[in-house]
């Protein structure tokens, strides 16, 4: 097990545009890429978060900032959407 040669490249090349067809594979490609994106900014906005906000002191439950009311907000990634959309979060209303 070694490295792949020209030969071998080709081959799983052709293999991949026999599986998936030819029309589907620019689709994958922008897909992948645009989960490379969003993951990387993620990363990035949860590094921010973490040298950003490090409390001192953990909140006391109950007493609870004003902003905690407003809805969360999902961040898109630069050329996804126009703009962030509101979130609920989600509650457990299911009956066991």
């Amino acid at each position: 097990m070694g490295r792949l040669g020209p030969t071998e490249i080709i081959l799983i090349l052709v293999v991949i545009i026999l599986l998936f067809g030819a029309k589907k594979l620019p689709d994958m490609a922008r897909s992948l890429g645009k989960s490379a994106r969003i993951l990387k900014s993620e990363a990035k906005a949860m590094k921010s978060d973490d040298q950003q906000s490090a409390p001192a002191d953990p909140p006391h439950p109950g007493t609870g900032t004003p902003d905690q009311s407003a809805p969360r907000t999902i961040q898109a990634a630069p050329g996804d959407v126009t703009s962030a959309r509101p979130v609920t979060e989600p509650t457990d209303t299911t009956k066991r």
